[in-house]
């Protein structure tokens, strides 16, 4: 494939196109994870974290073949972001975090959150980009200000509609469930029960909402 070739700039454009589609998971991961820390400190977060969840995205598509022959690696990574999200709603808003500490915990739910959200993002990458790893760093490159963009707008309305906060988990929840219905031990079985397979889907962003609150709740009166 050559540079700037039509068949290039086509391949170049579906991989833009993947990556901003998927952006607006990545900024309510980036702006849910920094909304606990002080206004100086936040846009820091959303750059860095932004930096590091980009390059870990390019790392994973170079070994995107390898991860193909893991059974079981969307199942676990549907499990840890189920984790993530009701953890996004039981902290709550007002989480008592020390500036520091929180600057780098946010930083690392970033970076870990869009690296388990990217799963079938780097594998959608990669079978686009035939093997050719420009096409990889311009698409993601292309992508970072929607992603950054995205991320500072949603910390405004937090403040100002807290509600924000559940719709995240509940979008984190609703991602998790999809990577574990698309696993490759049970993909077959859901493909031939849809019904059930939209059951678990509703079944875990009920949960994680309902014992995500449960847990807020419970931690709000015990203060």
């Amino acid at each position: 494939m050559e540079f700037l070739s039509s068949e290039y700039l086509s391949a170049l454009l579906a991989i833009i196109v993947i990556d901003l589609v998927l952006a607006g998971d990545n900024a309510i991961v980036i702006g849910l994870a920094a909304r606990r820390l002080p206004k100086d400190q936040q846009k820091k977060v959303i750059i860095w974290g932004t930096v590091g969840a980009i390059a870990i995205r390019a790392l994973a598509t170079l070994v995107v073949v390898w991860l193909l022959k893991i059974p079981g690696l969307l199942l676990i990574g549907g499990v840890l972001l189920i984790w993530i999200a009701y953890k996004l709603i039981a902290e709550g808003k007002n989480h008592d975090i020390k500036a520091e500490e929180g600057f780098w915990s946010a930083i690392k739910t970033i970076i870990i959150a869009d690296a388990l959200m990217g799963i079938d993002n780097v594998l959608a990458v990669a079978g686009a980009a035939h093997g050719n790893f420009s096409l990889v760093i311009i698409g993601l490159l292309v992508s970072i200000p929607v992603v950054v963009w995205g991320s500072t707008l949603i910390l405004k309305w937090v403040d100002r509609f807290p509600v924000i906060i559940t719709i995240g988990a509940a979008v984190l929840a609703y991602t998790a469930a999809k990577m574990i219905v698309d696993e490759k031990w049970f993909a077959g079985f859901f493909e031939s029960n849809p019904f059930i397979k939209w059951a678990f889907i509703i079944i875990i962003i009920v949960g994680v909402v309902f014992f995500g609150k449960a847990k807020q709740k419970a931690t709000a009166s015990s203060v």
